[in-house]
């Protein structure tokens, strides 16, 4: 899943970060995109599964409002690959 699942354009925010399934120790984290965006860095959750960062200013530039699709493409540490996408809705409101 990602987060925030709805990206506010007039977000402050630092970073979009993507929750996976796969076990941290299998996935070569320095390979993995966010629609071609290079990873910001990493971390394993409390589930022991990989996490991804993205910079949320580099997001902000390939998304349109509207429902977006991001797809998280990377290798693991046994050569395979994986692909994932999820669809955001993003939206350009300020808080106002």
């Amino acid at each position: 899943w990602v987060a925030p699942g709805v990206l506010n354009l007039q977000n402050n925010g630092q970073v979009v970060t993507i929750h996976t399934d796969l076990p941290y120790s299998s996935v070569s984290g320095a390979t993995v995109t966010l629609n071609d965006i290079e990873i910001a860095w990493w971390k394993a959750d409390n589930r022991g599964n990989f996490v991804a960062k993205f910079n949320i200013d580099d997001v902000k530039e390939i998304v349109e409002v509207g429902e977006c699709e991001l797809t998280l493409t990377g290798e693991t540490k046994d050569g395979g690959s994986f692909t994932g996408t999820a669809v955001i809705q993003v939206i350009d409101q300020s808080g106002k």
